[in-house]
């Protein structure tokens, strides 16, 4: 969920990744119709159970998307040092050539030989302790060589299971993706099966948040980089939640709490399960202004401002809202 990011795009390049916390809220929302203007019961729990599963899909989407962008970085790194060890390799190669050409210039003929046939023995025996340094620097050369040559034999194949490694996850990332917008589709068309009347019910229970400004109790961040958060979070108030988005116009649960600690200077990940473990864990009961309060398995996030109220960015069709805290069950509570 991660540095960085827009919207989640349908291929898969360098800028793909993204998140969505799917509907949790919705859970909440589906169980507060009022009497006779319900949708139907079986309905209400089969919306319920695809946005749950929905959520499910969508974190192993999370994971499976920030793992490819990183093993992007790792194979772009590994490819880099190839390059670069090879060029290494080349050079060697020319010098030892070179020295090879020299050897056999000054010492192609058996020493004995040259000694007899040599105008003048002493010149010869300069040139041969001249020979010998050289040889010694070419066994030394080839050493190297040999070196460089198994270090970049070792790195073109951990640069190749990353190159696996990152198609596999390409696949999870698409696999996943496929599962939440064919749970999502699911959902939308059993709300449409809903009658005119029992769908306006639903609008409105689904839209039970709040746009305009709570009573936060003169509750105070406990930092400087909280309380510009805190600024961030308010100001995209209304805002849509868009499948997969980290801001500026539109975002998913956690996109918007990457989005909002950015704006402070903070770099989140960018899951709600790895929002959760970014910081310190605090009671719900000590919950101060920017910190972060996750639901259920911490498949969906928001940002406490004060006096039991949240900002959150729900489910599709309804737009960042205030909502109360205990709005669902709370599984923890980070204070960044």
């Amino acid at each position: 969920m991660g540095s960085h990011r827009r919207l989640a795009p349908s291929g898969f390049d360098r800028g793909a990744s993204a998140a969505v916390c799917v509907l949790s809220a919705a859970a909440a929302a589906l169980g507060a119709f009022p009497a006779g203007a319900a949708p139907h019961d079986d309905t209400r729990a089969e919306v319920d159970r695809l946005y749950s599963e929905a959520e499910k899909a969508t974190e192993a989407y999370n994971k499976a998307d920030e793992r490819a962008d990183a093993l992007r970085d790792e194979v772009g790194n590994a490819q880099d040092r190839i390059a670069r060890q090879q060029e290494r390799i080349n050079t060697m190669r020319e010098a030892l050539g070179s020295l090879a050409g020299a050897q056999y210039r000054s010492g192609g003929i058996d020493p004995s030989l040259a000694l007899l046939f040599s105008d003048d023995p002493e010149d010869y025996l300069d040139k041969a302790l001249v020979l010998d340094r050289i040889t010694a620097h070419q066994t030394g050369e080839l050493k190297d060589l040999q070196d460089a040559m198994r270090t970049l034999a070792g790195e073109r194949a951990e640069a190749a299971g990353k190159l696996f490694e990152l198609e596999k996850s390409r696949k999870a990332v698409a696999s996943h993706k496929r599962t939440v917008e064919r749970k999502l589709a699911q959902a939308r068309q059993l709300l449409n099966s809903l009658t005119a009347a029992d769908r306006a019910a639903y609008d409105r229970a689904s839209r039970s948040g709040r746009l305009d400004l709570p009573d936060f109790g003169g509750a105070v961040a406990p930092s400087g980089r909280a309380a510009a958060a805190v600024a961030a979070a308010m100001s995209a108030v209304g805002r849509p939640y868009v499948w997969g988005a980290s801001g500026p116009t539109g975002f998913d649960c956690s996109g918007l709490m990457q989005w909002s600690y950015a704006q402070a200077g903070v770099s989140l990940p960018r899951t709600s399960q790895a929002q959760a473990g970014a910081g310190q864990q605090v009671p719900l009961s000590d919950a101060q202004p920017g910190d972060l309060v996750t639901y259920h398995d911490a498949s969906h996030i928001g940002m406490y401002m004060g006096n039991g109220q949240v900002v959150h960015a729900p489910y599709p069709g309804a737009p960042v809202r205030y909502d109360p805290v205990g709005m669902m069950p709370v599984s923890s509570v980070t204070r960044v």
